[in-house]
């Protein structure tokens, strides 16, 4: 009995393992300058995904740490999107490496030579998993040449060495060796496939951007990459913007790309020059492009259409946030596309549909209607998040009141409630809530297609009081403001403030009043030191009438950002509840070095 429950067992996680493996039949090869699945040529237009299997940009205001590694909804979310998008090709980031500067509770794939965090890797298997089932194709780089979470300089000091020494010293060499050995022989612990027999991998990278001072640390590398997996392509990771020719002539070497951020007549001409040396040799494609307008991105794209380019990549996709909205960065982009974020996201993002199904010769398919989405917990109908559905452009917000008894029929609260216009916090606010009623809630996923299956049904929950709610994209919900008040909007300082997308900015002595119609319980303000100077603080008032207020004493919690290559501001959260009965306005008074992300303020108890 116990010899055929083995067998069983046996058959039934072989067929688990060979259903994921069935969804491509063919690795991809090249054959000249074609890339190939079978017989079928195989090119592309598509997005580049940084945070697939390693998440950089957790920039909830009240953590310190912005890396960690995502869950399943957020791989099948990014994968599923270059799906609908007919991508079929994207390109994950490098394995991170732990940094001289990095807290200990930081995360990474590799901790030292040889040392390797199984939990990050699982990531990676995940991913894997997910894009053997969606149908996507991954190339991997398996270093950084830049900063931003470890590469290059990071093996070297990992030794006390300098980067410069990386490219030459054996030891240093070889320590990058026992990482490429560690991930192609890896066995995924969800599938049970090696990653050298993994079909869903288009090809190892040497790296994200190399600058090498010659071609021997490539040539190096490509030999010891196909020494371990013959069934994949080897791609040349250089910075370089042209085609070198040790490259073109090396036998390890199976495909070239090139990156760009130039004018769009400089990457036109320098990818098409590329295209002309690599002819009838080697499959070239773009792995990166980025910063445009829907009109340039167009011009780039026709051109690899009609050139023969196997493909091309824009900088970058940033998938759904498993704690509602979207996941954001510079030079990132939302599928299907919002009017209400920057860089002509909608249009860019709709062409490269058009174009990814041109350029496959497949006639585009409609969207599909959305998955339902799921209900995130809500303690307040004041702050309300779900986790979005990829393709939805917009939800369909649905309440009931409960008691213990029945609950009234479903009504609409919004009809286009959005989970693209704020960044890391709550999504919605039901300003129409009454406190001290009991609702449930739900949601619906919509776009061109339909409209999705309801989400689970979320509470019964209450409102103890009103939450006015200011986010100060502008000044219509305050009472009055100083000359000096303005709003920063600009990109630079968006990336400090974690993506907080307007701040209020004033010099010491300018403020800001609310009027509150109703008794006041607490106040709520999330600021940023913008310097190191953490003495400069917000002061806080209110008072019966605008000009004749009192101070208030307020407590803060300063979160402090761990180390980090972004210079992130020093978020700090201002609270006070000892507010007199009869006061109706709020004044703060704003100082050098600070500037303002969000407000609250509790009113009207029930």
């Amino acid at each position: 009995m116990k010899s055929k429950f083995l067998i069983f067992s046996f058959v039934l996680v072989l067929t688990i393992f060979q259903t994921v493996r069935a969804q491509f039949t063919d690795f991809v090869t090249a054959h000249g300058d074609t890339l190939m699945t079978g017989s079928k040529e195989l090119r592309f237009i598509s997005f580049n995904i940084p945070n697939l299997q390693y998440i950089e940009d957790d920039l909830v205001f009240d953590k310190r740490n912005p890396f960690r590694l995502p869950d399943e909804f957020e791989i099948r979310d990014a994968l599923t999107s270059i799906k609908q998008i007919g991508g079929q090709v994207t390109r994950m980031y490098t394995p991170s490496l732990r940094k001289a500067m990095d807290d200990a509770s930081i995360i990474r794939h590799v901790y030292g030579p040889g040392v390797f965090d199984e939990e990050a890797f699982r990531s990676m298997d995940k991913a894997l998993q997910i894009a053997n089932e969606v149908g996507i194709r991954i190339i991997v780089p398996l270093i950084d040449n830049w900063k931003w979470w470890g590469g290059v300089t990071e093996y070297a000091l990992f030794r006390g060495k300098s980067r410069e020494t990386f490219w030459t010293d054996t030891v240093l060499i070889n320590d990058f060796k026992k990482t490429i050995h560690f991930i192609i022989n890896r066995v995924n612990t969800y599938t049970g496939v090696p990653y050298k027999e993994d079909k869903a991998i288009l090809g190892w990278e040497t790296g994200n951007e190399l600058v090498t001072p010659d071609y021997s640390w490539t040539k190096n590398i490509a030999a010891y990459i196909k020494s371990l997996d013959k069934n994949h392509l080897v791609i040349e990771g250089t910075h370089s913007q042209v085609i070198h020719d040790e490259a073109l002539a090396d036998t390890n070497i199976d495909v070239l790309s090139t990156h760009y951020y130039r004018p769009t007549k400089q990457i036109i001409k320098y990818m098409l020059e590329a295209r002309v040396k690599t002819k009838g040799v080697k499959p070239y494609f773009v792995g990166e492009f980025g910063g445009y307008t829907a009109d340039d991105v167009r011009e780039v794209l026709d051109s690899v259409i009609s050139s023969g380019i196997s493909g091309i990549m824009i900088w970058s996709l940033r998938q759904h946030d498993r704690d509602g909205g979207f996941l954001y960065h510079t030079l990132s982009f939302h599928w299907p596309g919002f009017e209400t974020n920057t860089s002509d996201e909608k249009n860019i993002v709709q062409l490269f549909r058009d174009k990814a199904f041109q350029m496959s010769g497949i006639p585009k398919p409609p969207i599909s209607v959305p998955a339902k989405p799921k209900f995130l917990p809500v303690e307040t109908p004041y702050k309300i998040s779900w986790q979005g559905s990829a393709g939805a452009f917009g939800y369909i917000l649905e309440r009931q009141i409960r008691d213990s008894l029945s609950s009234s029929p479903w009504i609409v609260v919004d009809s286009n409630a959005s989970d693209a216009t704020i960044a890391y916090r709550p999504l919605y606010s039901d300003t129409t809530s009454i406190p001290g009623v009991t609702y449930s809630y739900r949601i619906l996923a919509k776009n061109e297609s339909g409209v999705s299956e309801p989400s689970d049904v979320v509470g019964p929950v209450s409102a103890p009081c009103r939450i006015l709610i200011d986010d100060l994209n502008d000044d219509n919900r305050m009472f009055e403001k100083s000359e000096g008040i303005t709003f920063s909007t600009d990109r630079e300082s968006t990336v400090r403030a974690k993506e907080d997308k307007s701040r209020v900015i004033g010099k010491f002595g300018e403020y800001i009043i609310y009027k509150l119609p109703e008794k006041m319980t607490s106040v709520q303000v999330d600021a940023f030191y913008t310097t190191e100077n953490r003495d400069n603080n917000l002061i806080f008032f209110s008072g019966d009438s605008p000009n004749s207020t009192m101070p208030l004493s307020t407590s803060k919690e300063i979160y402090e950002p761990f180390a980090n290559e972004y210079r992130f501001f020093c978020p700090v959260r201002y609270t006070t509840k000892n507010i007199p009965a009869n006061h109706r306005y709020i004044k703060i008074m704003l100082n050098d070095g600070m500037q303002l992300g969000r407000l609250e303020i509790g009113y009207d108890p029930k």
